[in-house]
C-alpha cells in the first residue's frame, strides 16, 4: 500500500508559478514512476506528465516547456514545478504511482493522493 500526499496548489495570477509536492510513504513499497494528472470542472482527470524512477521525464505537448517534473529521493517527493501558468491550466492536481512508465506516456497505477486545487486568475 502506498499513500500519496499533495501540497502546494493555491490561487495564482496568469503567468505566475506554482510548485507542487508529491510525498509518497509506505512500509514496502518505494515511490517509482510517478504521473501528475489534472482535472478541470466538467472534464475527464488527464495525464501532465511522468516521472521514472531514474529521473527520465515525459510531458504532455500543452505543458511542454512550462512544467517540470523533478524528484527528490531521499525524500520520496515528486515535484511539478510549473511556470508560465496559464488560465486553462486551473485545476485539482493529482499525484499517481505504481503504474507504469514509458518514454511518451504513463500507464496510471493504484495509488492515489488526495489533489490540490490550483486556479490561474486571468
Amino acid at each position: 500500500q502506498m499513500h500519496l500526499a499533495e501540497s502546494g496548489g493555491g490561487l495564482v495570477q496568469a503567468g505566475g508559478s506554482l510548485r507542487l509536492s508529491c510525498v509518497g510513504s509506505s512500509r514496502t513499497l518505494g515511490l517509482g514512476a510517478v504521473g501528475w494528472f489534472r482535472q478541470a470542472p466538467g472534464e475527464q482527470r488527464a495525464l501532465v506528465g511522468s516521472i521514472n524512477s531514474r529521473g527520465g521525464t515525459n510531458y504532455v505537448d500543452s505543458v511542454k516547456g512550462r512544467f517540470t517534473i523533478s524528484r527528490d529521493n531521499t525524500k520520496s517527493t515528486v515535484y511539478l514545478q510549473m511556470d508560465s501558468l496559464k488560465p486553462e491550466d486551473t485545476a485539482v492536481y493529482y499525484c499517481n504511482s505504481g503504474g507504469t512508465w514509458l518514454s511518451t506516456e504513463y500507464d496510471e497505477g493504484a495509488y492515489w493522493g488526495q489533489g490540490t486545487q490550483v486556479t490561474v486568475s486571468s
